[in-house]
Protein backbone atom coordinates (compact mmCIF):
# COMPACT_ATOMS: atom_id res chain seq x y z
CA UNK A 1 0.00 0.00 0.00
CA UNK A 2 2.76 2.24 1.20
CA UNK A 3 4.29 1.95 -2.28
CA UNK A 4 1.39 2.36 -4.30
CA UNK A 5 0.65 5.71 -2.55
CA UNK A 6 4.38 6.67 -2.93
CA UNK A 7 3.88 5.55 -6.67
CA UNK A 8 0.80 7.81 -7.28
CA UNK A 9 2.48 10.57 -4.91
CA UNK A 10 5.84 10.31 -7.93
CA UNK A 11 3.34 10.56 -10.84
CA UNK A 12 1.47 13.58 -9.44
CA UNK A 13 4.94 15.42 -9.18
CA UNK A 14 5.64 14.29 -12.64
CA UNK A 15 2.64 15.56 -14.15
CA UNK A 16 3.44 18.78 -12.60
CA UNK A 17 6.78 18.96 -13.57
CA UNK A 18 6.62 18.38 -17.12
CA UNK A 19 4.90 21.78 -18.46
CA UNK A 20 5.32 21.15 -21.81
CA UNK A 21 3.38 17.95 -21.21
CA UNK A 22 6.34 16.03 -23.52
CA UNK A 23 7.10 13.30 -21.28
CA UNK A 24 10.35 14.17 -20.45
CA UNK A 25 11.44 17.09 -17.43
CA UNK A 26 14.56 19.14 -18.22
CA UNK A 27 16.22 21.76 -16.15
CA UNK A 28 13.78 24.82 -17.00
CA UNK A 29 11.09 22.98 -16.26
CA UNK A 30 12.75 22.04 -13.18
CA UNK A 31 13.51 25.29 -12.26
CA UNK A 32 10.24 26.87 -12.73
CA UNK A 33 8.26 24.05 -10.77
CA UNK A 34 10.54 24.42 -8.10
CA UNK A 35 11.27 28.09 -8.03
CA UNK A 36 8.71 28.49 -4.61
CA UNK A 37 11.89 26.08 -3.10
CA UNK A 38 15.03 28.34 -3.84
CA UNK A 39 16.86 25.92 -5.09
CA UNK A 40 19.95 27.00 -7.28
CA UNK A 41 20.48 26.02 -10.67
CA UNK A 42 23.38 23.71 -9.57
CA UNK A 43 21.57 21.86 -7.35
CA UNK A 44 19.17 20.76 -9.80
CA UNK A 45 21.55 20.40 -12.70
CA UNK A 46 23.19 17.09 -9.66
CA UNK A 47 19.49 15.97 -9.39
CA UNK A 48 19.10 15.60 -13.38
CA UNK A 49 22.38 14.23 -13.82
CA UNK A 50 21.78 11.71 -11.05
CA UNK A 51 18.88 10.27 -12.41
CA UNK A 52 19.76 10.69 -16.08
CA UNK A 53 20.77 6.94 -16.87
CA UNK A 54 20.59 7.23 -20.82
CA UNK A 55 22.53 10.68 -20.79
CA UNK A 56 19.95 12.59 -22.97
CA UNK A 57 20.10 15.46 -20.43
CA UNK A 58 16.04 15.10 -19.59
CA UNK A 59 14.31 12.87 -17.03
CA UNK A 60 11.59 10.45 -18.22
CA UNK A 61 9.32 9.15 -16.27
CA UNK A 62 10.97 5.81 -15.44
CA UNK A 63 14.21 7.64 -14.53
CA UNK A 64 12.56 10.35 -12.05
CA UNK A 65 11.12 7.41 -10.10
CA UNK A 66 13.99 5.51 -10.47
CA UNK A 67 16.13 8.81 -9.07
CA UNK A 68 13.99 9.51 -6.34
CA UNK A 69 13.46 5.86 -5.09
CA UNK A 70 17.40 5.73 -4.81
CA UNK A 71 17.57 8.61 -3.10
CA UNK A 72 14.98 7.66 -0.66
CA UNK A 73 16.77 5.11 0.13
CA UNK A 74 19.75 7.17 0.75
CA UNK A 75 17.52 9.27 2.95
CA UNK A 76 16.37 6.06 4.98
CA UNK A 77 19.82 5.39 5.38
CA UNK A 78 21.00 8.99 6.95
CA UNK A 79 17.87 9.01 9.15
CA UNK A 80 18.49 5.48 10.87
CA UNK A 81 22.10 6.87 10.92
CA UNK A 82 20.95 9.84 13.10
CA UNK A 83 18.39 8.31 15.12
CA UNK A 84 20.49 6.92 17.42
CA UNK A 85 17.91 5.48 20.36
CA UNK A 86 15.62 4.39 17.41
CA UNK A 87 12.66 5.80 18.42
CA UNK A 88 11.71 6.92 14.79
CA UNK A 89 12.22 10.91 15.30
CA UNK A 90 15.27 13.00 15.61
CA UNK A 91 16.15 15.53 18.34
CA UNK A 92 17.97 18.58 18.97
CA UNK A 93 20.32 16.29 20.29
CA UNK A 94 21.10 13.53 17.70
CA UNK A 95 21.22 16.26 15.23
CA UNK A 96 24.53 17.65 17.12
CA UNK A 97 25.88 14.64 18.27
CA UNK A 98 26.28 13.42 14.94
CA UNK A 99 27.49 16.76 13.38
CA UNK A 100 29.99 16.52 15.81
CA UNK A 101 30.87 13.48 15.37
CA UNK A 102 32.34 14.74 11.67
CA UNK A 103 34.19 17.37 12.88
CA UNK A 104 31.71 20.12 12.93
CA UNK A 105 31.73 21.65 16.44
CA UNK A 106 27.86 23.67 16.58
CA UNK A 107 26.34 24.41 19.05
CA UNK A 108 23.03 23.80 20.37
CA UNK A 109 20.70 26.59 19.40
CA UNK A 110 22.60 26.14 15.79
CA UNK A 111 21.42 22.55 15.97
CA UNK A 112 17.22 23.48 17.23
CA UNK A 113 17.74 26.19 13.85
CA UNK A 114 18.29 22.99 11.64
CA UNK A 115 15.78 20.95 13.27
CA UNK A 116 13.18 24.06 13.02
CA UNK A 117 13.77 24.37 9.50
CA UNK A 118 12.41 20.44 8.95
CA UNK A 119 9.89 20.77 11.50
CA UNK A 120 6.88 20.98 10.24
CA UNK A 121 4.09 19.78 12.61
CA UNK A 122 5.94 21.89 15.78
CA UNK A 123 6.62 18.85 17.72
CA UNK A 124 10.49 19.80 18.35
CA UNK A 125 11.77 16.33 16.24
CA UNK A 126 11.94 14.89 12.86
CA UNK A 127 9.42 12.13 12.38
CA UNK A 128 11.03 10.41 8.36
CA UNK A 129 7.65 11.94 6.56
CA UNK A 130 9.43 15.61 7.24
CA UNK A 131 12.93 14.13 6.83
CA UNK A 132 11.95 12.40 3.70
CA UNK A 133 9.82 15.64 2.22
CA UNK A 134 12.36 17.88 3.54
CA UNK A 135 15.27 16.66 1.33
CA UNK A 136 13.39 14.57 -1.49
CA UNK A 137 14.64 17.63 -4.33
CA UNK A 138 17.63 18.25 -2.44
CA UNK A 139 20.69 16.76 -3.62
CA UNK A 140 22.52 17.02 -0.45
CA UNK A 141 23.33 13.65 0.70
CA UNK A 142 24.54 14.12 4.53
CA UNK A 143 23.83 16.83 7.54
CA UNK A 144 27.62 18.48 7.58
CA UNK A 145 26.02 19.90 4.14
CA UNK A 146 23.40 21.16 5.46
CA UNK A 147 25.53 22.68 8.15
CA UNK A 148 27.65 23.98 5.37
CA UNK A 149 25.58 25.60 2.98
CA UNK A 150 25.19 28.38 5.49
CA UNK A 151 29.44 29.13 6.08
CA UNK A 152 30.60 32.52 4.68
CA UNK A 153 31.48 30.45 0.97
CA UNK A 154 32.36 33.28 -0.57
CA UNK A 155 34.81 36.35 -0.46
CA UNK A 156 32.77 39.64 -1.01
CA UNK A 157 34.46 42.48 -1.02
CA UNK A 158 33.48 46.09 -0.89
CA UNK A 159 36.70 47.82 -1.07
CA UNK A 160 37.43 48.69 3.29
CA UNK A 161 37.67 44.91 4.50
CA UNK A 162 37.31 41.72 3.12
CA UNK A 163 35.23 38.79 4.15
CA UNK A 164 37.38 35.66 4.12
CA UNK A 165 35.31 32.31 4.22
CA UNK A 166 35.63 31.16 7.38
CA UNK A 167 35.01 27.37 7.60
CA UNK A 168 37.17 24.82 4.94
CA UNK A 169 36.99 21.43 6.15
CA UNK A 170 40.11 18.86 6.04
CA UNK A 171 39.84 17.66 3.15
CA UNK A 172 39.20 20.89 1.05
CA UNK A 173 42.76 21.85 2.75
CA UNK A 174 44.13 18.64 1.35
CA UNK A 175 42.67 18.89 -2.47
CA UNK A 176 44.83 22.30 -2.68
CA UNK A 177 40.97 24.23 -2.96
CA UNK A 178 41.29 26.84 -0.32
CA UNK A 179 43.77 28.42 -2.03
CA UNK A 180 42.09 27.93 -5.42
CA UNK A 181 39.15 29.54 -3.54
CA UNK A 182 41.29 32.66 -1.64
CA UNK A 183 42.88 33.52 -5.15
CA UNK A 184 39.63 33.63 -6.96
CA UNK A 185 38.63 35.98 -4.10
CA UNK A 186 41.55 38.24 -4.21
CA UNK A 187 41.18 38.49 -8.23
CA UNK A 188 37.34 39.58 -7.53
CA UNK A 189 38.59 41.80 -5.17
CA UNK A 190 41.44 43.21 -7.19
CA UNK A 191 39.28 43.72 -9.96
CA UNK A 192 36.04 45.28 -7.92
CA UNK A 193 38.59 48.10 -6.32
CA UNK A 194 39.77 49.22 -9.46
CA UNK A 195 36.11 49.70 -10.50
CA UNK A 196 35.08 51.49 -7.48
CA UNK A 197 38.81 53.11 -7.20
CA UNK A 198 37.57 56.84 -8.42
CA UNK A 199 34.41 56.91 -5.70
CA UNK A 200 37.00 55.74 -2.82
CA UNK A 201 39.46 58.64 -3.61
CA UNK A 202 36.44 61.09 -3.58
CA UNK A 203 35.87 59.03 -0.23
CA UNK A 204 39.21 60.12 1.51
CA UNK A 205 39.35 63.54 0.08
CA UNK A 206 35.87 64.25 1.89
CA UNK A 207 36.97 62.31 5.05
CA UNK A 208 40.26 64.32 5.60
CA UNK A 209 39.23 67.86 4.02
CA UNK A 210 36.11 68.02 5.83
CA UNK A 211 33.21 70.82 5.09
CA UNK A 212 36.55 72.93 3.68
CA UNK A 213 36.97 71.49 0.41
CA UNK A 214 35.11 68.82 -1.99
CA UNK A 215 31.90 70.13 -0.92
CA UNK A 216 28.70 69.42 -3.38
CA UNK A 217 27.83 66.31 -5.38
CA UNK A 218 29.80 63.47 -6.23
CA UNK A 219 29.86 64.66 -9.53
CA UNK A 220 31.47 67.99 -9.02
CA UNK A 221 34.17 66.24 -6.70
CA UNK A 222 35.02 63.66 -9.92
CA UNK A 223 35.35 67.19 -11.94
CA UNK A 224 37.73 68.32 -9.24
CA UNK A 225 40.16 65.84 -9.14
CA UNK A 226 39.92 65.46 -13.24
CA UNK A 227 40.68 69.02 -13.81
CA UNK A 228 43.75 68.86 -10.98
CA UNK A 229 45.25 65.40 -12.76
CA UNK A 230 43.51 64.56 -15.50
CA UNK A 231 42.12 61.25 -15.97
CA UNK A 232 44.09 58.40 -14.46
CA UNK A 233 44.25 61.07 -10.95
CA UNK A 234 40.91 59.66 -10.30
CA UNK A 235 43.07 56.35 -9.36
CA UNK A 236 45.58 57.03 -7.70
CA UNK A 237 46.21 55.08 -4.38
CA UNK A 238 44.90 52.20 -6.31
CA UNK A 239 47.94 50.29 -7.17
CA UNK A 240 48.57 49.74 -3.12
CA UNK A 241 44.88 49.26 -2.43
CA UNK A 242 45.09 46.30 -4.83
CA UNK A 243 48.62 45.15 -3.65
CA UNK A 244 47.66 44.76 -0.29
CA UNK A 245 44.72 41.77 -0.63
CA UNK A 246 46.78 39.52 -0.70
CA UNK A 247 48.77 39.66 2.00
CA UNK A 248 46.10 40.54 4.25
CA UNK A 249 44.12 37.52 2.82
CA UNK A 250 46.29 35.18 3.44
CA UNK A 251 47.26 36.75 7.02
CA UNK A 252 43.29 37.02 7.53
CA UNK A 253 42.48 33.33 6.68
CA UNK A 254 45.94 31.71 8.48
CA UNK A 255 44.96 33.74 12.05
CA UNK A 256 41.36 32.38 11.34
CA UNK A 257 42.62 28.39 11.35
CA UNK A 258 44.13 29.20 14.89
CA UNK A 259 40.78 29.91 16.37
CA UNK A 260 38.32 27.74 14.04
CA UNK A 261 34.81 27.83 15.52
CA UNK A 262 31.27 27.31 14.62
CA UNK A 263 29.66 28.93 17.26
CA UNK A 264 28.77 32.63 16.67
CA UNK A 265 29.85 34.44 19.49
CA UNK A 266 33.40 32.45 19.25
CA UNK A 267 33.33 33.40 15.24
CA UNK A 268 32.81 37.00 16.19
CA UNK A 269 35.83 36.84 18.49
CA UNK A 270 37.90 34.91 15.75
CA UNK A 271 37.17 37.21 13.23
CA UNK A 272 38.01 40.22 15.11
CA UNK A 273 41.29 38.82 16.16
CA UNK A 274 42.39 37.58 12.54
CA UNK A 275 41.48 41.23 10.93
CA UNK A 276 43.69 42.91 14.17
CA UNK A 277 46.24 40.72 13.48
CA UNK A 278 45.95 41.03 9.13
CA UNK A 279 45.77 44.94 10.07
CA UNK A 280 48.78 45.78 12.51
CA UNK A 281 50.52 43.48 9.65
CA UNK A 282 49.59 45.22 6.70
CA UNK A 283 49.09 48.53 8.27
CA UNK A 284 51.67 50.92 6.97
CA UNK A 285 50.66 49.68 3.68
CA UNK A 286 46.90 51.17 4.32
CA UNK A 287 48.89 54.79 5.47
CA UNK A 288 50.54 54.92 1.89
CA UNK A 289 47.33 54.22 0.31
CA UNK A 290 45.55 57.51 1.90
CA UNK A 291 49.29 59.51 1.23
CA UNK A 292 49.10 58.29 -2.41
CA UNK A 293 45.28 58.38 -3.00
CA UNK A 294 45.62 62.25 -1.77
CA UNK A 295 48.79 63.19 -3.48
CA UNK A 296 49.01 65.78 -5.78
CA UNK A 297 50.67 65.37 -9.20
CA UNK A 298 54.24 64.98 -9.63
CA UNK A 299 54.72 65.02 -5.40
CA UNK A 300 55.67 61.13 -5.76
CA UNK A 301 57.26 59.58 -8.36
CA UNK A 302 55.41 56.10 -6.93
CA UNK A 303 54.97 53.97 -4.21
CA UNK A 304 58.47 53.80 -3.01
CA UNK A 305 59.11 57.01 -3.43
CA UNK A 306 56.19 57.72 -1.05
CA UNK A 307 57.78 55.28 1.51
CA UNK A 308 61.14 56.82 1.22
CA UNK A 309 59.97 60.34 1.62
CA UNK A 310 57.68 59.48 4.67
CA UNK A 311 60.75 57.24 6.52
CA UNK A 312 63.13 60.58 5.77
CA UNK A 313 60.87 63.41 6.86
CA UNK A 314 58.61 61.41 9.84
CA UNK A 315 60.46 58.55 10.57
CA UNK A 316 58.82 54.97 11.00
CA UNK A 317 56.19 56.31 13.18
CA UNK A 318 54.37 57.59 10.72
CA UNK A 319 53.64 54.43 8.98
CA UNK A 320 51.36 53.66 12.45
CA UNK A 321 49.63 56.79 11.86
CA UNK A 322 46.14 56.08 13.15
CA UNK A 323 46.52 52.43 14.20
CA UNK A 324 44.35 52.69 17.61
CA UNK A 325 41.04 54.05 16.03
CA UNK A 326 41.58 51.56 12.76
CA UNK A 327 41.97 48.35 15.67
CA UNK A 328 39.13 49.89 17.54
CA UNK A 329 36.90 50.08 14.15
CA UNK A 330 37.23 45.92 13.75
CA UNK A 331 35.47 45.25 16.74
CA UNK A 332 32.04 46.98 16.22
CA UNK A 333 32.73 46.24 12.35
CA UNK A 334 33.11 42.74 12.41
CA UNK A 335 30.34 42.03 15.27
CA UNK A 336 27.83 43.91 13.92
CA UNK A 337 28.96 42.35 10.08
CA UNK A 338 28.33 39.07 11.72
CA UNK A 339 25.60 40.02 13.70
CA UNK A 340 23.33 41.12 10.59
CA UNK A 341 24.55 38.45 8.50
CA UNK A 342 23.05 35.65 10.69
CA UNK A 343 19.94 37.94 11.92
CA UNK A 344 19.18 37.77 7.76
CA UNK A 345 20.16 34.28 7.52
CA UNK A 346 18.11 33.17 10.09
CA UNK A 347 15.10 35.39 8.44
CA UNK A 348 15.31 33.59 5.26
CA UNK A 349 15.62 29.81 6.60
CA UNK A 350 12.47 30.88 8.57
CA UNK A 351 10.40 32.41 5.41
CA UNK A 352 11.38 29.27 3.44
CA UNK A 353 11.24 26.66 6.05
CA UNK A 354 12.14 23.09 4.50
CA UNK A 355 15.25 24.58 2.72
CA UNK A 356 18.58 24.13 3.22
CA UNK A 357 20.01 25.97 -0.03
CA UNK A 358 19.63 29.90 0.13
CA UNK A 359 21.14 29.91 -3.42
CA UNK A 360 23.98 32.17 -3.95
CA UNK A 361 22.23 35.56 -4.62
CA UNK A 362 20.86 35.29 -0.94
CA UNK A 363 24.33 34.71 0.50
CA UNK A 364 25.59 37.76 -1.57
CA UNK A 365 22.20 39.79 -0.42
CA UNK A 366 22.64 38.84 3.11
CA UNK A 367 27.03 39.51 2.66
CA UNK A 368 26.16 42.90 1.17
CA UNK A 369 23.94 44.38 3.75
CA UNK A 370 25.89 42.83 6.26
CA UNK A 371 29.38 44.57 5.68
CA UNK A 372 27.49 47.58 4.34
CA UNK A 373 25.94 47.67 8.05
CA UNK A 374 28.98 47.15 9.80
CA UNK A 375 31.24 49.81 7.89
CA UNK A 376 28.41 52.50 9.20
CA UNK A 377 29.17 51.51 12.65
CA UNK A 378 32.56 51.71 12.30
CA UNK A 379 33.03 55.11 9.91
CA UNK A 380 33.63 57.39 12.75
CA UNK A 381 36.49 55.69 13.83
CA UNK A 382 37.86 55.12 10.21
CA UNK A 383 37.34 58.86 9.65
CA UNK A 384 39.38 59.55 12.09
CA UNK A 385 41.68 56.83 10.96
CA UNK A 386 42.11 58.66 7.77
CA UNK A 387 42.55 61.55 9.29
CA UNK A 388 45.41 60.59 11.17
CA UNK A 389 47.19 58.76 8.65
CA UNK A 390 47.12 61.76 6.43
CA UNK A 391 48.40 64.35 9.00
CA UNK A 392 52.25 65.05 7.78
CA UNK A 393 54.03 65.74 11.26
CA UNK A 394 56.06 68.66 10.14
CA UNK A 395 57.94 69.99 12.81
CA UNK A 396 55.95 72.43 14.71
CA UNK A 397 52.76 71.15 13.21
CA UNK A 398 50.17 70.17 15.83
CA UNK A 399 50.02 66.18 16.05
CA UNK A 400 46.05 65.82 17.15
CA UNK A 401 45.53 62.80 18.78
CA UNK A 402 42.12 60.55 18.32
CA UNK A 403 40.31 62.03 20.93
CA UNK A 404 41.19 65.73 20.25
CA UNK A 405 40.62 65.32 16.54
CA UNK A 406 36.68 63.38 17.43
CA UNK A 407 36.25 66.82 19.67
CA UNK A 408 37.64 68.95 17.13
CA UNK A 409 35.54 67.63 13.90
CA UNK A 410 32.37 67.47 16.00
CA UNK A 411 32.69 71.25 17.66
CA UNK A 412 33.33 72.42 13.92
CA UNK A 413 30.98 70.49 11.62
CA UNK A 414 28.46 68.73 14.42
CA UNK A 415 28.06 64.70 14.54
CA UNK A 416 27.61 64.62 10.54
CA UNK A 417 31.30 65.81 10.27
CA UNK A 418 32.05 62.22 11.73
CA UNK A 419 30.44 61.01 8.90
CA UNK A 420 31.89 62.97 5.74
CA UNK A 421 32.23 61.28 2.51
CA UNK A 422 29.74 58.63 3.30
CA UNK A 423 27.75 59.05 0.11
CA UNK A 424 30.44 58.10 -2.53
CA UNK A 425 31.02 55.12 0.67
CA UNK A 426 27.47 53.72 -0.05
CA UNK A 427 27.48 54.34 -3.27
CA UNK A 428 30.32 52.32 -4.07
CA UNK A 429 28.60 49.01 -2.24
CA UNK A 430 26.54 47.96 -5.13
CA UNK A 431 28.90 48.26 -7.85
CA UNK A 432 31.80 46.76 -5.44
CA UNK A 433 29.72 44.08 -5.07
CA UNK A 434 28.08 42.98 -8.34
CA UNK A 435 31.70 43.30 -9.96
CA UNK A 436 33.12 41.04 -6.84
CA UNK A 437 30.65 38.25 -7.79
CA UNK A 438 31.04 38.44 -11.19
CA UNK A 439 35.01 38.20 -11.63
CA UNK A 440 34.76 35.69 -8.67
CA UNK A 441 32.68 33.25 -10.36
CA UNK A 442 34.77 33.76 -13.74
CA UNK A 443 38.01 33.07 -11.58
CA UNK A 444 36.92 29.84 -9.64
CA UNK A 445 35.30 28.31 -13.20
CA UNK A 446 38.87 28.86 -14.75
CA UNK A 447 40.28 27.26 -11.72
CA UNK A 448 38.17 24.24 -11.51
CA UNK A 449 36.25 24.88 -8.28
CA UNK A 450 32.34 25.27 -7.98
CA UNK A 451 30.85 27.54 -5.32
CA UNK A 452 29.56 24.73 -3.65
CA UNK A 453 33.04 23.66 -2.73
CA UNK A 454 33.50 20.85 -5.06
CA UNK A 455 35.98 20.54 -7.49
CA UNK A 456 35.36 18.04 -11.00
CA UNK A 457 32.12 17.62 -9.46
CA UNK A 458 33.83 15.43 -6.91
CA UNK A 459 34.06 16.03 -3.17
CA UNK A 460 31.83 17.67 -0.80
CA UNK A 461 31.59 21.23 0.75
Amino acid sequence: IHSLIREKRWAELFDQLDLNKDGHIDIVELRAGLASRGFSRKSLEKMVEAGDTNQDGVLDFEEFTQYLRAHEKQLKLMFHKLDKNNDGEIDVAEIRDCLRSMGVNISMNDATRILLSMDKDGTMTIDWNEWRDYFLFNPLTNMEEVARYWKRSMMLDIGEQLTVPDDFSEEEKKSGYVWRQLMAGAMAGSVSRTGTAPLDRIKVFRQVHGSSDFTGSVLTSFQVMWKEGGPWSLWRGNGINVLKIAPETAIKFTAYEQTRTLRVHERFVAGSLAGATAQTAIYPMEVLKTRLTLRKTGQYTGIADCAKQMLQKEGVRAFYKGYLPNLLSIVPYAGIDLAVYETLKFAWLNRNIGLADPGVMVLVGCGAVSSTCGQLASYPLALIRTRMQAQASLKGAPKLSMLALIRNIVSQEGVTGLYRGISPNLLKVIPAVSVSYVVYEYTRMMLGVDIEGRRGGKGKS
